[in-house]
């Protein structure tokens, strides 16, 4: 790209590049020594400092989501440090601002964080995720504002149907990777032929957006079980974080002799739930529960109830990616996450990293980023290798998302923690090792 002249030299004077050549070639005449010659030649030029680009992040760092954002300090920490003093973009460097605020676990106070980075701080790409709780608001307002957007961490149905997206249509200003209900779905599916059951299935939906989309009659779990020969006993809908008896959805699983339970509650429904089912004799052959069961510091509240509980793993260690931004594999970002905080290592790690990896891609890629629109028209054409896998949108399954995998991970005593997620089904994505076999839970 041809270099502009300095808006602040007068009509007629040198630009900064002509002013080099004259410099050079007067050093050239006067005999200048080899270094003088060198200091002059315009491939050393230092960029020229661009403005600052803002990158904003709404997460729910406190409430009950919190798990989700445990890992963000680290993250954002290696990625600043990736970035340094700013991306090159056509001979000028850009300082790198990223701008977190806490959602609160909270879809209004979401909005309102997004609303406020968009005005008040005037970003140039929103980042979020982390559930459509979070996802959602934030990337409505961003629709409604025309600010680029990229979200993840959400099953893609929740986000796009959960905002009445059309797939003729789509949106325009926001995009989506994560899997969807169907790759959540084969990977049960996966554990459970693995154990000897009836195929009675006892679902506990929670009344919210991820629970309307996985109990949905026409994409959700209902259709998908009974093609693949199971009942679906449900529990119905319940209000996240409010109910203290499960009395009633107990003895309906018993009732209907359950054998199989999932679900997607938050960690404290499941709690309760889980110790009160054992107290009351209901023990299903194997627990495959989506969202509670992701964190091992939720699982290890548990104590002896978590051992054998299964869950979806969207991310490990055992993931053959590396960073477009910092070249580390996916084993190496989880080492030393739990090097640097002596925790252990939490899905959410790969894909809020792959959120700035696909970002930064955007910022340098981005026609005129003083044009929303190319910005938005980057993140459409994106095409990167990321430490969760190749992020791509190319209108499938809808236009807006890109589509991630799964494999299934059973909790089992740990050799460094008291409890290791281990991978036991991973037809989906067989690149990815088994790092145990499944077991039944004890007691069944």
């Amino acid at each position: 790209m041809q270099q502009q002249p300095d808006a602040d030299l007068p009509s007629g004077s040198l630009d900064r590049r002509g002013f080099l050549r004259t410099a050079g070639a007067a050093a050239v005449a006067l005999g200048a020594p080899a270094t003088l010659l060198t200091a002059c030649s315009p491939q050393r030029v230092t960029p020229r400092n661009g403005r600052t680009l803002k990158i904003g992040f709404v997460t729910p760092s406190t409430g009950p989501l919190a798990p989700f954002a445990e890992a963000d300090t680290f993250i954002l920490n290696g990625i600043r440090r990736a970035i340094g003093d700013g991306i090159d973009r056509a001979g000028t460097r850009h300082p790198v601002e990223i701008l977190l605020r806490d959602a609160q676990s909270d879809t209004k106070k979401a909005a309102a964080a997004a609303n406020s980075l968009i005005k008040d701080d005037r970003i140039d790409i929103m980042l979020t995720g982390e559930t459509p709780e979070m996802a959602n608001p934030v990337s409505s307002a961003c629709e409604a504002a025309g600010v680029p957007c990229v979200s993840s961490l959400c099953p893609w149905q929740a986000w796009f149907f959960g905002r009445q997206g059309k797939p003729e249509r789509g949106f325009e200003w926001t995009y989506h990777y994560f899997f969807g209900i169907d790759e959540f779905i084969a990977v049960f599916l996966d554990m459970w032929k693995r154990v000897d059951t009836n195929k009675v299935v006892g679902a506990l939906w929670p009344g919210d957006i991820d629970g309307g989309a996985f109990r949905d009659p026409v994409n959700g779990f209902p259709v998908h079980l009974t093609q693949a020969g199971y009942t679906l006993v449900d529990a119905q809908p319940y209000r996240d974080l409010t109910v203290k008896d499960w009395s009633k959805q107990i003895k309906l699983f018993k009732d209907n002799d359950v054998q199989i339970l999932t679900g997607i509650p938050l960690f404290p429904d499941f709690a309760s739930f889980w110790a009160q089912a054992h107290a009351q004799g209901f023990r299903p052959k194997i627990a495959s529960i989506g969202k509670a069961l992701l964190f091992p510091t939720s699982v290890q509240q548990l104590g002896p109830l978590a051992n054998g509980l299964t869950a979806e793993v969207w991310w490990s260690p055992s993931h053959p990616f590396n960073s477009s931004l910092t070249g580390q594999s996916a084993k190496q970002l989880a080492d030393a996450y739990t090097a640097s905080t002596r925790r252990q290592w939490t899905q959410p790690i790969g894909f809020v990293h792959s959120l700035f990896e696909v970002a930064i891609d955007v910022l340098r890629r981005a026609g005129d980023i003083s044009d929303p629109g190319t910005i938005r028209d980057a993140i459409a054409s994106t095409n990167l290798d990321t430490m969760v896998g190749p992020i791509s949108w190319n209108g499938r399954p809808v236009r807006n998302v890109a589509k991630t995998n799964l494999v299934g991970g059973q909790w089992l005593p740990g050799k460094n923690f008291q409890y290791d997620l281990t991978v036991v089904a991973n037809k989906a994505l067989p690149q990815i090792p088994l790092t145990g076999k499944l077991a039944p839970l004890s007691g069944a």
